[in-house]
């Protein structure tokens, strides 16, 4: 509400983590409400085909909204972490008390850590993903800020094994592009759909699709496997994502 966001809005730079790295990863300039790829023709091609072009079709998105994301970073720096953190999660009307997993930011994505803090503040049971190897879902830990955290795969920071595992009720997911759909496009390790479907078939969860809003695109190339998103929240505000 308004009492949040004066005073979310009026935090310390310090309280955005400086996690951000120049990105390892660049591609090419394209359009950012299509990159060419929604009007990709799919007709008369074998399954096999089907499959490879989408895959490829991805590439090609995730490589253009590398460079978006770069620019969005730019753009708005920490600011844009403050004005997220402002909305909270009031638009889920769920209950204080209910686990809320995030994640640590790397490079120039859109940082979570200020909305954390505040969640932590109103309540809220906090959780951190851990990788368990490739091909596998992430487990999530609990996690409260000041937490010792260690240092893993691409250097994202993850709580230490001593920390219980939970199931989140609420999956705050990183992304590169996403639709009005709730179909993302993500670094392409498959880790955050095999994380909401394994949590989907325990219980009812939230995925929240976390990202600048200049990330959003006409529509996200996608197989039977990807796990849409319920909800995207941007620095603008939340978009509740369309059933098609």
């Amino acid at each position: 509400g308004p009492i949040r966001s004066a005073r979310v809005l009026s935090l310390a730079g310090a309280v955005v983590p400086d996690t951000w790295r120049p990105p390892t990863l660049v591609g090419t300039t394209r359009d950012h409400r299509t990159d060419g790829l929604a009007a990709t023709i799919f007709f008369d091609r074998t399954a096999e085909e089907m499959d490879e072009a989408i895959v490829a079709a991805k590439s090609d998105m995730r490589a253009a909204a590398l460079e978006r994301r770069k620019a969005a970073f730019g753009t708005h720096g920490t600011d844009a972490s403050r004005r997220l953190a402002a909305h909270g999660l009031d638009f889920l009307n769920i209950k204080s008390g209910s686990i809320v997993s995030g994640f640590a930011a790397i490079r120039d994505e859109l940082n979570p850590a200020p909305l954390l803090t505040w969640l932590d503040a109103e309540g809220f049971q906090l959780a951190l993903p851990v990788m368990k190897g490739k091909a596998k879902p992430l487990i999530m830990r609990e996690w409260t800020p000041g937490d010792v955290l260690e240092p893993a795969a691409w250097g994202i920071a993850e709580p230490t094994d001593d920390k219980p595992e939970v199931d989140p009720d609420v999956v705050l997911v990183p992304l590169l592009a996403f639709d009005r759909h709730g179909f993302r496009i993500g670094y392409g390790g498959g880790f955050y759909d095999r994380t909401l479907q394994a949590l989907r078939a325990k219980k009812p969860i939230i995925a929240v699709g976390i990202a600048y809003d200049e990330l959003e695109v006409d529509a996200v190339p996608h197989d039977s496997y990807d796990q849409r998103l319920d909800w995207v929240l941007t620095p603008s505000g939340p978009k509740k994502c369309e059933n098609r």
